[in-house]
């Protein structure tokens, strides 16, 4: 006869399951793919948590529609996570260049 702390800890680990995890994995696995060919370390789920923090889980669908439908997923995720850090480096990308006209 079994335990009943065995039953327990089943049932409770499969209530713990939510919306928000299931996404952190999927990302975690499709930007680690990347990660592991261009030779970076691969991402944790704390770490993962600690930068999805404040995006709410319906803005966390959108980054994963959005991203599927890119070409490039890895590039794209980190895109729509920060925008204004890519778009500050474009402006002053272009500023050289007309400089140099």
């Amino acid at each position: 006869m079994k335990h009943i702390s065995k039953e327990l800890f089943r049932t409770l680990s499969r209530t713990k399951a939510t919306e928000r995890g299931e996404l952190m994995k999927y990302f975690c696995e499709r930007l680690n793919g990347a990660r592991r060919t261009d030779g970076f370390p691969p991402l944790g789920l704390p770490r993962m948590g600690h930068m999805l923090a404040s995006i709410p889980t319906k803005d966390l669908y959108y980054i994963k529609s959005e991203c599927d439908h890119a070409d490039n997923f890895s590039k794209r995720f980190w895109y729509l996570l920060d925008p204004k850090k890519y778009e500050d480096k474009n402006k002053a990308r272009t500023a050289k260049k007309s400089k140099l006209k």
